[in-house]
């Protein structure tokens, strides 16, 4: 039985151009996969989407009225997720927000929740840091929940006026006073009476995303609700 010669085309790219799994390194990936089927087995999914007052609608409750919000996946300390997150902020692995944003895509989908949303809207960051970083990693992500949930994607109406340093040491009170006035209205024709939703990396505090939800809801007419790709515990 002769082999086609497709065969030993795969087998040369695979060799010299290897694709491999970013979660765990195997080397029997699709092209068009980006992590293998046993690692997207153990994404630890929240399915806190489709549920109302899920942890995420209680973080923000009682301090910014928010119509929805949730979490994609949890985030565990050396976990897969931690993992694909670091990949996607420190090692320029821009294919790592824009797959996270296709599952949170796929997701939303699959609720109610969001249905009313109008534009998709990614946490800025400072010009500066954006560009040490070279891009939003927040601003893939969204690239990603378009590519299968096809809503506009919004960067130009909020900008980020004060750079903050990371903060993932600091306390709930702390990050909130980094974050008063943190953001501005550039040009609100963008989301006059529109249901925005924000998206994020992950959610700790959620205090750049109040800050952020504040400057959003100063625009008349507009609704608010927010979406993250992990969620730490």
């Amino acid at each position: 039985m002769s082999i086609p010669i497709q065969y030993y085309i795969n087998a040369f790219q695979q060799l010299f151009f290897p694709h491999i799994c970013c979660g765990c390194g195997a080397d029997y990936l699709k092209d068009n996969q980006f992590i293998c089927a046993s690692c997207m087995h153990m994404l630890p999914e929240t399915h806190f989407l489709d549920k109302t007052g899920n942890p995420i609608d209680k973080i923000f409750e009682g301090r910014i009225p928010v119509t929805a919000a949730g979490a994609g996946f949890y985030f565990y300390k050396s976990g897969l997720v931690q993992h694909l997150i670091a990949q996607l902020k420190y090692h320029q692995n821009k294919e790592a927000g824009k797959f996270l944003g296709r599952c949170l895509g796929r997701q939303l989908i699959a609720t109610s929740r969001f249905n009313s949303v109008d534009l998709l809207m990614p946490l800025p960051l400072h010009p500066k840091k954006e560009f040490q970083r070279g891009y939003n990693q927040a601003a893939l992500i969204c690239e990603g929940i378009k590519e299968v949930w096809p809503k506009p994607i919004c960067t130009k109406a909020i900008s980020r006026l004060i750079y903050t340093q990371t903060q993932t040491q600091g306390n709930r009170i702390s990050r909130w006073k980094n974050m008063e006035n943190a953001f501005w209205v550039v040009d609100p024709a963008y989301i006059k009476n529109k249901h925005i939703l924000l998206i994020d990396d992950v959610i700790t505090t959620g205090a750049s995303l109040e800050a952020c939800g504040n400057a959003i809801l100063s625009v008349p007419g507009t609704k608010l609700s927010i979406v993250t790709a992990a969620y730490t515990v």
